[in-house]
């Protein structure tokens, strides 16, 4: 594939899409790091408080695949700024939520655009380069998300507990409002391909890899939410932390899955698909060390930077995705999202059982690991197969 714009021209689409991402990030992950916050700002504990991200996530679950399906027809710039409206909209509401039931239910609005934004995001990215390119083109959105957790997260963090939380789901409408814009000025103005189509996109669904490819993000990336969504009231119960030094351990997160994503995506373009097993590994061995850091300020700086690193998974299931998926490129690429936010339903909700139980908060690190390893089980199944078919470096 031959790059079809100008490099100035690539680097402001990227812009405007990694600005996309940004605002995806933060709400997305600031929602854990206030957990606390809203939690007593709407009258629950923490744990009931955890459904709130389970919610969120799984909007993204649902709205991925419809979203993609219904707007095959559609061109991609105009489904971008459609799905941004949308989660500005749910973003507004949940700032206003009078109630832990309304919150409930304007988080999962939120998360309705969430699959489908980075899966067309996605795709507009890999067409504006070489073939050799595509991944590190697709991690320069992703590279939103990750910078959403160096700097937005923290910021957030600081806003609630300064201001109060819902100025943290205020300001995310905001950039998705800056983001349409953006998305206007500089996308592409391609038209929809001429034999694009809901059933066409459906036939993602008969593919077996793709499917095994989803299994290994909803599984696998279970372990890092697990510990990410409660790693507030760690640092608080257990470091012994103020409310002062979480927005750094946040940073610490966010340079780790910055780190993982630019890493993952450099490998997938030179691996394939064997770079996801390996981080895979390298989650479940972080977060084998998270219950010992977890006293400890400094070890969990550390722990929390390798955790982060895990990250990096997103892009390279992304592309692998563009491989199997046939014609039905759209749905595949929207419903990775799907999947890592499987994982976001997943994670924190057994990781809140788990502290429910009476395990501990550093409970959730051990859950990481089985969540982890579980996820690098499907993977070995999805290489196997491949190798049979052909598509194991892919």
């Amino acid at each position: 594939m031959e790059t079809v714009a100008a490099p100035g021209k690539v680097a402001l689409v990227l812009l405007a899409l990694a600005m996309g991402g940004f605002a995806i990030g933060v709400t997305e992950f600031a929602a854990m790091s206030v957990l606390p916050d809203f939690a007593a700002g709407l009258g629950v504990d923490e744990p009931t408080a955890g459904h709130v991200i389970s919610a969120y996530a799984a909007g993204v679950v649902v709205g991925a695949p419809i979203l993609a399906v219904l707007g095959a027809r559609l061109p991609r710039w105009l489904l971008l700024i459609g799905f941004m409206a949308l989660f500005a909209v749910g973003n507004a509401l949940s700032a206003l939520a009078p109630t832990y039931e309304w919150m409930l239910a304007f988080r999962f609005l939120s998360g309705i655009p969430h699959g489908a934004y980075f899966g067309v995001a996605a795709l507009v990215a890999a067409s504006l380069v070489p073939l050799r390119l595509r991944t590190r083109a697709v991690s320069t959105i992703l590279l939103g998300l990750t910078v959403a957790t160096v700097i937005g997260v923290p910021i957030a963090t600081a806003v609630s507990h300064s201001f109060g939380w819902r100025w943290t789901f205020a300001i995310v409408s905001v950039l998705a409002v800056v983001t349409m814009a953006l998305v206007a000025l500089f996308a592409p103005r391609d038209p929809a391909h001429a034999d694009a189509s809901p059933l066409r996109e459906l036939g993602a669904l008969k593919r077996g890899q793709v499917w095994l490819t989803l299994g290994v993000g909803a599984i696998g990336f279970g372990g890092m939410f697990a510990v990410y969504a409660y790693l507030a009231s760690t640092l608080t119960a257990v470091t012994g932390v103020g409310p002062e030094v979480l927005p750094w351990v946040f940073a610490m997160f966010g340079l780790g899955m910055m780190s993982g994503n630019l890493l993952g995506a450099w490998a997938a373009d030179r691996y394939g698909m064997k770079a996801a097993g390996g981080l895979l590994l390298w989650s479940a061995a972080a977060l084998a060390l998270y219950p010992f850091a977890a006293p400890h300020l400094w070890a969990m700086l550390i722990v929390v930077f390798l955790i982060g690193g895990g990250g990096g998974l997103g892009s390279i299931l992304q592309t692998r995705l563009m491989d199997v998926a046939g014609d039905a490129q759209t749905l595949a690429a929207a419903l990775n999202h799907s999947a890592f936010n499987t994982a976001n339903a997943i994670g924190p909700l057994l990781g809140g059982m788990a502290v429910a139980a009476g395990w501990g908060w550093t409970s959730t690190g051990w859950v990481g690991v089985a969540l982890s390893l579980g996820g690098f089980a499907v993977w070995v199944v999805a290489w196997l197969t491949g190798r049979k078919t052909g598509q194991s470096h892919a």
